[in-house]
This record gives structure tokens, sequence and C-alpha cells, in this order.
């Protein structure tokens, strides 16, 4: 057993044997130019030849892994119940031989940092940051002993548990290594980034820097000088009022100490001084490969680096190996779905669209670079983005402002823009009846000719129909047409109405009820199955209880059930292919996991009256009507009314005859998109019972053609599927830019809006009307409990949302257009709906009262919650 190593016996693949701080002071001790403390690793295997003599250990760690991230009371009870644990163990004797003869070479008279350094710790996807515990000045070897203890011991506590809950590392795999390390006495230290850590450019070095030791600055005890430097330039010099700093006491420990009033305001660091620790952390980064956070301290004129880690928080840049700069605007923000993907979901959507796509951080971005290089199709593809994404277009114009970012070239030879306008479409219902029912034949036909097929037969057919069949469906030009014509035809209504009338938004009303909308549809269907359901009440108590996605089976035992058995199958036989996320084949559908919509049946049973889904329809199908009768009888008495109201009288024919076919095409992709995943988890289910993969899901993991090759070969790379999944977890929690550039920048936008009450959350005006009520905070249909009169407030919704819609008062989303689903399934049941409102989910708490400006766009926070 090796229970000690020195800093030169130790490099970054050892984090297993010393755990990741170690491993990379290891590593950092390696580096030309680069000085770290002297110092030694006390090995995994110590802690594990120490924590063996725990009474009941496993027992506790079994009933750690069994907690959720939100059991607070619960982890803080067994996790202190560890720490006591380890406090009080008895180090065995060769342990405590090796670290206190590690402990004398290096000198048994000096000061020391005990730091906590876990197998989980400082990884590539996880930092764990701050979880674990650091002993500053330790002098003496009972002293040395007594804190690598503490360190172990710290690998239980609250914090670090419930971090390694939410990122699914097991309890029982984490190990615990320790660094002792020579304490440096700084007149100065401070934390360096290889990043600008709020807009994530990579081009910039960010240092806060601070008198005495770090410790007080990464506690934030002080504020920090701020200085940043790109190109080898002091970009930014902010100098703080530094008033105590943290320093070591001679008999051990640290104390705060105030710092003079002639020093309080003086740099801590001189301009060489900051360009060469700039210059260091380049080093740094180029040895490690990505970007880094960096602690370092400097006594005298000298920098020592006591610590570096990946930075964990960056989102991704899609790779370009041309040297050029890029801009990449997100897929994510304009389809309603911005979660990460897996590959398997990523590859099929890009076989899926027309436009190239480069993948980042589990989510999609077209690299819009080409038509930025020219000033006018980049300010026209800012101009056309920003309709549908204000914030998307303030990014992008921020970019143009920028003018050296992006090489410009002449107009004849830069990009032209894609997708041109397809010309107008005759205002026949035909046509719309005409294109669904070819789309429901292809789907047929699909279902039949995919039959039996496997192997790679099975994958070439599916690779051929996506850019074969289901590129035709999406894209034939009779779809786009109506599409266009539907939008132009609302914008003419908006634009026209609001200057003859001075009405806004005056199309909203006149979209409601729209015929067609296979949507809108679905959520009133899954009304009507409530009202199957209603008149059997030991169905809904069944119901009430149910936790798994079997519960159709038990339906038959109760008086009624068969009769909901087929209701609910009849719906998931029309909309089981949806769900949440749904243009990600990967996602769990509903005819999978029917269990997601019992919250709603049962939140529809209780605040609906039978019929309420036809009479919801004709509702707003008479508001429609009323709306037209007013708004063309008030024009007929303007100046040319006649004229006016014929033309207005052929716009919103043009709108009810077009306007419900915008949500077909999605829902004809996703039918097929189902197909193609049952095909491939039969596929996939021989893939296992060959020894091939552990589990169905693994080709999630996997890209389409990597599939392909796996089918072919019957070989599968499991540390390349461990990789993926490794990988997932950390994109999950990472936030996607609506713009992003080459250089790491993450660009938000900003509406420039001056009219706006105080306090008020800006965003985009997509459904008329102004609604006061209280605001349900939800992240998943499934938690919805939802109470008439409530508004969804919530990241973004696409379809698998809209059966809550029939049972709220508004909308508010963080992402959205006039013409993503949110907005037009809120106009259709004539909700107010504000879409894109940064950070809505975190500035609205769940249960306050709100009001929705929908008309204006914007939203109220009139009271706290309840």
């Amino acid at each position: 057993m090796v229970y000690v190593l020195g800093f030169g016996e130790v490099d970054a693949t050892q984090g297993a044997i010393v755990g990741g701080k170690a491993a990379n002071l290891g590593e950092l001790s390696r580096i030309g130019g680069v000085e770290v403390p002297a110092g030694f690793c006390v090995t995994t295997e110590a802690f594990a030849r120490t924590v063996a003599g725990v009474d009941g250990l496993d027992d506790r760690l079994d009933e750690l892994s069994r907690l959720e991230p939100g059991e607070r009371e619960a982890i803080s009870m067994v996790s202190g119940q560890l720490r006591h644990a380890l406090e009080e163990v008895v180090v065995p004797d060769e342990v405590a031989a090796a670290i206190l003869d590690a402990h004398a070479g290096l000198g048994v008279d000096g000061a020391y940092a005990v730091r906590s350094s876990a197998t989980a710790e400082d990884l590539p996807t996880a930092s764990f940051a701050g979880q674990q515990d650091t002993y500053l000045n330790i002098v003496g070897p009972e002293a040395i002993l007594e804190h690598v203890k503490r360190c172990w011991a710290s690998l239980f506590t609250e914090r670090a548990v419930t971090y390694r809950l939410r990122n699914g590392f097991d309890q029982k795999n984490i190990q615990m290594g320790v660094v002792v390390q020579r304490m440096v006495f700084a007149r100065a230290a401070g934390i360096l980034m290889t990043v600008d850590p709020v807009t994530s450019d990579r081009r910039v070095v960010t240092i806060d820097a601070g008198y005495g030791l770090g410790e007080a600055l990464v506690s934030g005890l002080v504020n920090a000088d701020l200085y940043q430097v790109r190109d080898d330039h002091i970009i930014t010099a902010t100098i703080a009022t530094k008033k105590v700093a943290v320093e070591p006491v001679p008999s051990g420990g640290t104390r705060v100490r105030d710092i003079a009033p002639e020093r309080q305001n003086e740099p801590v660091l001189s301009g060489d001084e900051v360009l060469r620790l700039a210059q260091l952390g380049r080093r740094i980064e180029a040895h490690f490969g990505t970007p880094q956070d960096i602690e370092w301290c400097c006594d005298g004129e000298q920098f020592r680096i006591v610590q570096s880690r990946p930075i964990t928080t960056l989102f991704p840049i899609p790779h370009a190996d041309d040297g050029e700069n890029h801009v990449y605007v997100s897929v994510g923000h304009q389809q309603m779905m911005t979660d990460a993907m897996k590959p398997l979901g990523l590859s099929v959507w890009q076989l899926t669209s027309n436009a190239p796509m480069r993948d980042a951080g589990g989510r999609l971005f077209v690299d819009v670079t080409a038509m930025m290089s020219s000033p006018a199709k980049g300010a026209a593809l800012a101009a056309g983005l920003g309709k549908s994404d204000p914030l998307m277009g303030d990014a992008l114009h921020t970019v143009l402002d920028r003018k050296d970012f992006i090489r410009q070239v002449p107009e004849e030879h830069s990009a032209a823009p894609e997708g041109d306008a397809p010309p107008p479409i005759e205002t026949d219902p035909g046509i719309v009846t005409e294109r669904i029912a070819q789309s429901e034949a292809s789907l047929a036909a699909l279902k039949h000719d995919i039959g039996d097929l496997s192997g790679p037969a099975l994958l070439d057919f599916i690779r051929s129909d996506i850019q074969g069949e289901l590129r035709r469906v999406l894209f034939a030009p009779p779809g786009l047409q109506m599409i266009t014509a539907s939008m132009d035809a609302t914008e003419w209504l908006n634009t026209q109405l609001l200057e003859w009338l001075g009405e806004k938004n005056a199309a909203d009303v006149l979209s409601q009820s729209i015929p067609g909308n296979v949507t809108a549809e679905m959520g009133l269907a899954l009304l009507d199955v409530a009202d199957v359901i209603r008149p059997h009440p030991e169905v809904v108590t069944y119901l009430e209880q149910i936790d798994n996605d079997d519960f159709l089976d038990g339906l038959t035992d109760y008086p009624g059930g068969g009769e909901v058995r087929a209701a609910v199958e009849a719906f998931l036989d029309e909309y089981g292919m949806r769900c949440a996320g749904e243009i990600d084949i990967t996602r769990p559908r509903w005819a999978e996991s029917p269990s997601t919509l019992v919250p709603t049946i049962l939140g529809n049973i209780e605040n609906f009256e039978p019929g309420a889904g036809k009479r919801r329809f004709d509702d707003g199908l008479r508001a429609a009507e009323h709306w037209k009768h007013e708004v063309l009888q008030r024009l007929r008495t303007l100046p040319n009314g006649e004229q006016k109201a014929a033309e207005t009288a052929r716009m919103i024919e043009r709108v009810r005859t077009f306007a419900g076919y915008r949500e077909y095409p999605k829902y004809g992709m996703v039918s097929r998109y189902f197909v193609y995943k049952q095909a491939l988890l039969r596929e996939a289910q021989r893939l296992v019972q060959a020894g091939v993969l552990r589990d169905p899901d693994d080709i999630y993991y996997l890209r389409f053609d990597e599939l392909h090759e796996v089918v072919r070969t019957h070989r599968a790379d499991q540390e390349l599927l461990d990789e993926r999944k490794a990988a997932f977890r950390s994109y999950q929690s990472l936030n996607a830019p609506r713009v992003l550039t080459s250089d790491g920048e993450a660009l938000t936008g900003v509406y420039r809006r001056e009219d706006l009450p105080t306090g008020a959350l800006p965003g985009m005006a997509v459904s008329a009307g102004t609604i006061e009520g209280r605001a349900r905070v939800l992240s998943d249909i499934a938690q919805a409990a939802l109470d008439p009169g409530d508004i969804l407030v919530t990241a973004y919704t696409d379809p698998s949302w809209t059966p809550l819609f029939v049972g709220i008062a508004g909308l508010v989303t963080e992402v959205g257009g006039l013409m993503t689903h949110g907005a037009v399934i809120a106009r259709e049941y004539g909700l107010p709906a504000v879409v894109g409102v940064e950070h809505a989910t975190e500035l609205i708490r769940d249960g306050q009262r709100i009001r929705v400006h929908g008309t204006d766009g914007y939203v109220e926070i009139l009271a706290q919650s309840r």
C-alpha cells in the first residue's frame, strides 16, 4: 500500500490515487516556469485503510445514496454521523507513520496548508469547488494528523453530499486524498481565470487580487481589485477599497487584520505584475488544454500557484479549424427546446434540418458568420431573427456594431440569406386538407415499409427516409407557402389595424379557435378524456395513487375502467408521440410514459365541468367572430372604409385558413420520429441480448453514424458511452446562449425600451390582453398542480405543455417568439402571454401575484408569495 506520494511522483492521470486537487498540483509542478509550494499527497489508499475501521460505514453510505438532493434534513443527519465517525477514527499506525515521515522530510517546524482532494474534485465536468475543507497555517505533527482527519471527514459535509447527489456521483465510489503543502506567507493573493467569467470570453484573463492570504477572497470576506487582460494589454483595472486582510498567526491558524487607511485604496499589483500573472495563467491553460480557475499568491516578487482547476461552467464552443472568428445562433431558442440533447437526438435533428448545424454543450447552433460578413445581409439577418426573438436580434446587432470581429467582404461575394420567401398562395382550405392527407399517407407508408427491418438495413432505411421523405413532407413549397401566408397576413392585420383603428395586436383575438390546429385540438381532447373519467370516482382515486407507467393495466379492476382505458389509449394513439423536448428523439414519449399526463387529467377533472372542451372552442370562435364583425364595422366608418374592410376581411380569412397548419409539420415530424425510435429500440434490445450493449438506452449516447457502425460490427466502446453520459450530465446544468462567438462570448441581448413601469420585466408581446393571477413557476409538466386563474411561468413551452393551457389564465416564458408554440396556442386559447422574459423563472417566485401585459409585452410583480 502507498499512503504518501510527493508532488514529483504525481501527474494529472492519478486523480483516483490522490484526488483531483492533488493530481492537478502534481501536474502543475511539472510545468516550466510555474512555482508550486513544496508538499506531498496523502493517498486515497490511506483514506480507505483508515475508514475500514468505521463501523456501519457502508450502511450509512447506502442510506445517503437513496436520498434525493432536496431531502436536506435527512442528508444533514446522515452526513453528520459520517463526519463525526471520521473525525473520531483512530488513524492506523502505518498510515500515521507515512504521513509524519513525509511531514518531517519537509520540516516539522514549518507551517502548512492541509487541503482536501476528493476523487470527484477539479474534474473537467464537475469542479466541486469549495465542497470540501481546507485548513491554513497548521503547525506541528499532531496538528497535521488531526487536520488530515478533518479533511477526510469533510467528504461528508452536507454541501458536498448534496452536490454529488445532484451531479450523479455514487457516494460509495468517492475517495478522499489530502494535500499537505508548505504555507506561503503572501503579501498578496487571489484568483485568476483564463476567461471573462461574466461573458465567457476566452480572450480575456480576469484577475482578482487582495492583500494577505487568498482565503479572504475565496470566502468573500474582502473586496478585491479586478484586472482584465486581453492580448497582453490591461483593459480593466478596478481598484477596490480593501479594509481587511487574512494573515497567518505564528502559533498556527489565521486572523483578520485591518489594513492601514492609506493603503486601502492602493492597487495590490503593479501593471507589470498583472501582465506577468496573466502570461502565467495562459501557460497553465495551454498545458491543461482547457480554461482554468487558478489560485495564486505572491511572496515578494515571486508568484506561486496553489491550485488550478478546469472551469466547468463555461458553455463549450462549436469546433471550427479555419482560424477565423465565428458567430453562432442557437437552434434551441428557435425550436423551444433549450435543454441539452443526447448525441443521437442531436444527430437525427441535424439529418432532418436543411440548415448546416454544429453542436456544442448538447445544443445545436447555426454558423451565421458568412451572412454576418456583409453589413447589409448581417443587418437583415439580425432584423429577421429579431422579429421572432428580439434578444437574439439585439445580440447580433452587438456583434455587427463591433465591425472588426467578422471579416467584411464585398456584397457580391457574401453569402445570400437562405430560405427566400415563397410566392403567395391562394386562400383555399382545400390546400390544407390535401397537405395533411399527403402527410398522413406518407406516415402510413413509413409504418408499413419499416416493418421488420433490422441491422444495417434498418439504419440505412431510416437515414434515407429522413433525408428524403421526411424532408419532403417538412419542406415542400405548399407547406412553407401556407405558413408564410398566415404570418404575413397576421403582420398585415396588426400593422394596419393599429394604424387605422389604434388597436394593438388586433390579430390575436381573430386567431382564436382556428380550425385544424392539431396542437390546440390536443389540449381540448384531453379535456374530453377527463369527461370520460369524471363519472367514475374509484378510477379517479386509483389515478391519484399511481406512481408508474403500468397504470393502464390496472384500470379494468374498477367500474368504468375499461371505458377509461379505451379513452386514454385513443388519446395516445393520436398524440402519444408527443413529449417535452420532442425534437430530441431520445426523450420519453407520452405513449412510453403515460403517467406524465395523469396530473393534468386530474386537474381537468377537478377544475372543469363536463363538455368544457367543446365550450372552450365555441367561446373562442364566438369571440373571434364578434371581433371580426366589430373591426369591419368600425373600418367602414373611415375614409375608403369599404375598401379597407374588404381587404381586412380577406386577410382575416387568410389567417383563419392557414394559421392552424403552422403546428402540423412538427406534429408530422415527431410522428415519424416515434416510428424511427420504436424500430431503433428494437434493434437496441437485440444488441443488449447479444452482449454488445449493457442497456437499450445506451444507443442515445451514440450519434447516428456511430450507431450504424455498432450495429454493423457488433462492437461498442463502453468507455466512450460512459464519457458521453458524464458529459451529458454536465451539459444539463449549462444555460444555452442565444448567440455565441468563437471567443466563447455568450451574448444574451437586451430590450432597449423606455416605456416600462419601474421594476417591470420586459418581454415580447405575443397574445393580447392583461391578466393578474398567481404565478406558478414550473420546469416540468408532471409538476403541474394548477388552479383556475393561475399564470404559468416556465423556461419554454413546446406542444407537450398544451394540455396545461386550457386551465391557466396567462403565460410567461423565458424563450419564445411571435410564431413559436406557446405564442400560437396562447392566441388560439385567448390567453395573455409574454415570452422572451430573461430569467423569468428566477425573478418570479412560485406563488407571487403578477400581472401579465400581453398587449404591451411586459410583466409586473405585484406581491410576494404567500
